[in-house]
């Protein structure tokens, strides 16, 4: 059944639309009409297990849409610990993961509202879209919003023989699919679509970006704290052998579609604990303690993002990318490691994630003052997100694309502002929910008003491709600053730029030979 309009249930004010697979009844919510759990592909299992993903099939009467769809396999006592501080609603259990969510001020086909796809991060392992409440982004916008799950960790990401890589990206790409056939019967533009995501989300639309599958599915995107980390095939396929290694199977969709998801979720997880032990052949993934990332396979993915904006891949696309200032210090204060980095960890960081091969004397040179923490902190911040968002920012116009550049220096209120402007606080500003790991028991008035000019800036970019600040260049470099008084500037990480100027972000390598018969 395709899109024909949107209806009310007999005798109800709960609203109905019909479709692709049938028809769905949502609720009326604070001004809203939201509908949740819509499946857009089968449930990746039994034979569909490690495939790309299927289309879902017709279902009769009227479906219900209004929980959740349950989360795809992975550790929810590290995502509770990960998210704490937030509202995290009881998730619900089954087998259909692949589920789409939409929150509209009015679900009528003759109004083309802009619409916003938020895609979540979390590692590539971690999250769900249940996180989220986008009903103060669709009610103060006015725009359509959408959010979806998508696999994660092995079942998503994991580089197995008999399977296509990046099975996460393909259920994205599948997401926005639904997006553009479906959307016009709940009042949004399948021509107006923003694709937005934090973190590991934002590395998933910079890999969109650079993937054939995913041209024309969407016409602007915004990326906020895009990780580095891309994997080259070699090493995706080292570490999931690894990873099965772990269990006594090979790592092929033969051998592991026949173990439970969730057990073969922990025996990632249990590798995740000796990352370092193989450092030597995992350099700084590794070392990053990550077994998950876009892969750079050649075909799904065919190239690194910075490579394809280079290329000219986002010249129709226009763009919003970002970064925190103090990006990596709330993970420094998760492992209550905060005050107390020593001279060798600031050095083993220096080494590892400094730019070329004298990372360490080119970061003590540029910044003669800083104290152990504080290099070890630098570091990790630039080489995991600010320095690839700039540089992404620097591909998208040498490609001939436009692109709006944004930081934010506004440090998280909570534990008398420790955590400075980190990872992750725009999320809870812009989605204008609680969170008090960071925002604190009661956030200040600021906080408010900060969060709405987010949302305004994202949302009027998603209805007319201008946030309100002037476009990046590679000459003037004037970037939207996001604290309690606002400015346009010069880009403030002036000496990073400078450091990381010559640096190539590339697909993480394997370091070891592989010999024909498996891993060394």
């Amino acid at each position: 059944m395709t899109t024909a309009g949107s209806r009310r249930a007999a005798g109800s004010a709960e609203p109905e639309v019909p479709i692709t697979g049938g028809v769905v009844r949502g609720r009326r919510e604070e001004g809203l009409a939201v509908f949740r759990g819509i499946p857009f592909a089968e449930p990746p299992v039994g034979d569909a297990r490690f495939a790309a993903p299927r289309p879902v099939r017709d279902w009769p009467g009227v479906r219900e849409a209004v929980s959740f769809g349950p989360p795809p396999p992975q550790d929810e006592a590290e995502l509770r610990e990960t998210l704490r501080g937030a509202r995290l609603p009881d998730p619900p259990a089954g087998d259909d993961w692949l589920t789409v969510n939409v929150w509209t001020p009015d679900p009528d086909p003759a109004v083309r509202r802009p619409v916003m796809v938020w895609i979540h991060g979390g590692a590539y392992k971690l999250g769900y879209s249940g996180t989220h409440d986008a009903q103060r982004i669709a009610g103060d916008g006015d725009v359509v919003v959408v959010s979806f799950n998508y696999r994660l960790g092995i079942e998503g990401f994991a580089r197995i023989d008999g399977a296509p890589a990046n099975r996460g990206l393909l259920d994205q790409v599948a997401a926005l699919r639904w997006v553009r056939d479906n959307i016009a019967g709940f009042g949004g533009d399948p021509g107006q679509v923003t694709v937005f995501g934090e973190s590991a989300g934002a590395g998933c639309v910079a890999a969109l970006l650079a993937m054939p599958a995913a041209v024309g599915l969407f016409r602007r995107a915004i990326l906020q704290s895009m990780p580095g980390m891309y994997f080259s095939d070699e090493l995706a396929r080292d570490i999931a052998a690894a990873i099965a290694a772990e269990v006594d199977l090979r790592p092929t969709a033969a051998d592991l579609s026949g173990m439970d998801p969730r057990e073969l979720s922990s025996a990632g997880d249990a590798l995740a604990a000796t990352m370092r032990r193989h450092a030597d052949r995992w350099g700084q993934a590794a070392h990053a303690n990550r077994l998950f990332a876009p892969v750079v396979d050649g075909q799904v993915l065919p190239t690194t993002p910075w490579q394809a904006l280079t290329d000219g891949a986002g010249r129709a696309v226009e763009l919003i990318v970002g970064h925190n200032r103090d990006e990596y210090r709330l993970f420094i204060a998760m492992a209550g490691q905060l005050g107390k980095i020593t001279d060798e960890q600031a050095v083993w960081a220096l080494r590892v994630f400094g730019p070329g091969p004298d990372g360490e004397r080119a970061y003590r040179q540029a910044f003669p003052h800083a104290s152990a923490g504080a290099f070890y902190e630098l570091v990790h911040s630039d080489w995991q997100y600010r320095m690839p968002v700039l540089h992404l920012a620097n591909a998208q116009v040498a490609g001939g694309g436009r692109v709006h550049m944004y930081e934010l220096t506004w440090p998280a209120p909570a534990g008398a502002g420790v955590l400075g402007a980190c990872h992750s606080l725009e999320v809870p500003l812009l989605f204008g929910t609680p969170n008090q790991m960071l925002l604190g028991d009661k956030p200040p008035p600021h906080a408010e008003a900060l969060g709405t000019r987010l949302r305004t800036a994202w949302t009027t970019f998603a209805a007319t491709g201008d946030p309100g600040w002037p476009a990046y260049d590679t000459g003037r470099r004037l970037v939207q600053i996001f604290d309690t008084a606002p400015a346009v500037a010069a880009y403030p990480e002036e000496t990073s730029r400078r450091l990381w100027l010559n640096h190539t972000f590339a697909a993480l390598p394997l370091r070891a030979a592989v010999t024909a018969a498996g891993r060394v």
